[in-house]
């Protein structure tokens, strides 16, 4: 095996600070596994650490890339549960404490020391990633690289829809923001049995959205959301809202819509500051509940979910690429053309 391998590096945190670079072959401890990258997906983060708009610390210079999976090309002396030649789809919490009173309750993708693959430590958009065991799980073997590769976003999405919201059948759901995690939560929201199902974006959003129809979406919107709303059952708004935008003035919308005594979900990520009230929060006694990450439970579900179809992805994936090819895919993600692009380093 060569010493080095071309990798995806976010170097800085300017603009544009990303390019494919020779960087060196991690080691292994006992405890982790040398994971041979077979797929690694693109998120939303990764164009924000691209373009130097993310809100999160980076331990510069670092490979992209956490939605991944791969066989295991080594496995450390002490791993118990896993061999050379497994397939396997890996978690995102690189770095954990294991004596954090959050570890100890499961509740690991919340503890304060928590470093995640891309951002914290070294992520796979490259040939080989360094993956504690703690991290594995195994694939189906009728599961395809490219899809378990967007086991980590759903599991985002089923974390906040089906775990972090009180979603009855019947109940009205908006989702705003269709990204992939929103398109995800939308089709969460359709199996966890959401009766009027929205989807709204931008006129920009037009794929997506038409998208969004495809996974069952009632309604999709690029515009007059609010009015759309009042218009809508006894004009008191929607039971959940779920806000996967990224930007800070869409949780104003939020407010604006949802029903006295009803839901919203923050799973989007923005850091511009709000710059409006919350009375309406208080006035409706609105549950505002927000959703980060994941842990083992979701995953071994959410694997066996995508696995059946039942969490269909064929709709999601729009392109599986090499490593080259990596600018073509952040450029159109970032345009709203493709819902995802999977990277292939074998390519």
């Amino acid at each position: 095996m060569s010493k080095t391998m071309p990798g995806l590096v976010n170097y800085a945190p300017e603009h544009g600070s990303v390019e494919l670079r020779e960087v060196p072959v991690p080691e292994i401890g006992e405890q982790d596994v040398l994971l041979k990258v077979q797929a690694v997906s693109v998120c939303g983060s990764d164009l924000h650490q691209w373009h130097g708009t993310h809100s999160w610390k980076v331990n510069y210079p670092c490979i992209l890339g956490h939605e991944f999976c791969g066989t295991i090309e080594q496995a450390g002396k002490r791993v118990k549960n896993f061999k050379e030649g497994d397939r396997v789809v890996s978690e995102t919490a690189a770095v954990i404490d294991e004596f954090s009173p959050y570890t100890r309750r499961g509740l690991y993708n919340l503890d304060p020391n928590r470093l995640g693959f891309g951002y914290g430590v070294n992520g796979a958009m490259t040939h080989y990633a360094r993956v504690p065991e703690r991290c594995l799980h195994a694939m189906p073997a009728l599961l395809t690289f490219e899809k378990a590769a967007l086991t980590e976003p759903c599991c985002v999405a089923y974390n906040a829809v089906c775990m972090n919201a009180h979603l009855r059948p019947g109940d009205s759901v908006l989702v705003i923001g269709p990204g992939p995690i929103g398109l995800l939560c939308a089709l969460m929201a359709k199996l966890n049995g959401a009766g009027h199902l929205m989807v709204s974006g931008l006129p920009v959003d037009a794929g997506r959205l038409a998208v969004a129809k495809q996974l069952g979406a009632d309604v999709t919107l690029d515009g007059g959301v609010v009015e759309h709303v009042k218009n809508l059952g006894d004009g008191y708004g929607v039971d959940v809202v779920i806000d996967a935008a990224g930007v800070s003035a869409t949780f104003q919308m939020a407010m604006q819509v949802v029903r006295p005594a009803g839901q919203i979900i923050k799973v989007g990520w923005g850091p511009q500051p709000l710059g409006f009230n919350l009375d309406p929060m208080v006035q409706k006694a609105v549950t505002v509940q927000g959703s980060f990450s994941h842990n083992w439970p979701i995953w071994e579900r959410v694997i066996q979910m995508i696995a059946t179809g039942q969490i269909n992805l064929d709709l999601i994936i729009s392109r599986v690429a090499g490593l080259p090819d990596w600018n073509n895919c952040f450029e159109r993600m970032q345009s709203g053309e493709y819902v995802k692009a999977v990277l292939n380093p074998n390519l």
